[in-house]
């Protein structure tokens, strides 16, 4: 059974970690974990914000965040949390980065919520009562072929040994969409799915905590989340990630063929 949360008052605590996310000098106090993967002081901080908060209201589930190590038992909710989706962009003021927030209960993902400070977007979604951005409903587009429909890359930045097989599919994609788009977060790129901006978004690579709020929005609003084997995923663990809105999936997904 899924324990009773006040999901308003959850994303209105997201909202109260503006000011950390406005600190230019955590923004400025950067250490790298891995080969072009960072970390400022604001992932941090917003980290060690909200597992407080929500702890010091929901003792009873356990908290999966990025910046710490992890030890989840999977039969009991928790919290899974990107403090920044989208540290890079964070560093460089870029202007598309994310705090992400899902609940896990009873086997499934059951609400997610992603907030954009510097746009001042909320989307959100509760399982089995759709998708919203800022309070209105949103919906996925109803756009049916590849050819209709403008997708999103993820460019599996601390995988660069992928780049020349990533950027071969990115090609053939390319030439049979519209067009294509990389803005550096994932989470944000799904909720743009979700609200009708794009039809579909792809990546080799991505942890739980950077899709799982975006895949309870994403289906919320009437899309699709796989693996590109067209499996459901497991938040237990990383996966590629292909996600649409539905009507493109499978045209998508044949796509994704890696040599």
């Amino acid at each position: 059974m899924s324990p009773a949360v006040d999901y308003a008052g959850v994303m209105e605590l997201m909202r109260m970690t503006r000011p950390i996310i406005f600190n230019e000098t955590a923004v400025g106090a950067v250490s790298e974990k891995g080969l072009d993967d960072f970390v400022t002081q604001v992932d941090v901080g917003v980290q060690e914000f909200l597992q407080s908060r929500l702890l010091a209201l929901y003792p009873e589930i356990q908290f999966m965040g990025e910046e710490k190590k992890n030890e989840i038992d999977f039969a009991r909710p928790c919290w899974i949390l990107d403090p920044i989706d989208g540290t890079t962009n964070l560093i460089h003021h870029y202007q598309f980065s994310a705090v992400s927030l899902a609940l896990y209960a009873d086997g499934r993902l059951v609400f997610g919520a992603v907030y954009n400070p510097f746009l001042e977007m909320m989307f959100h979604a509760v399982r089995g009562e759709g998708a919203y951005l800022n309070g209105t409903r949103i919906h996925v587009t109803q756009a049916d072929t590849l050819a209709d429909s403008l997708i999103a890359v993820g460019t599996a930045p601390y995988r660069k040994e992928f780049a020349k097989e990533n950027f071969r599919i990115f090609e053939n994609v390319f030439r049979k969409s519209q067009d294509i788009r990389r803005t550096g977060s994932a989470e944000l790129e799904l909720c743009y799915i979700a609200a009708g901006r794009h039809e579909g978004f792809f990546e080799r690579i991505l942890q739980p905590w950077d899709y799982a709020a975006g895949l309870v929005i994403v289906e919320e609003a009437g899309g699709v989340v796989t693996d590109w084997d067209g499996n459901e995923l497991d938040v237990r663990t990383a996966h590629p990630v292909v996600a649409s809105n539905g009507k493109i999936h499978e045209e998508l997904r044949r796509e994704l063929v890696i040599r």
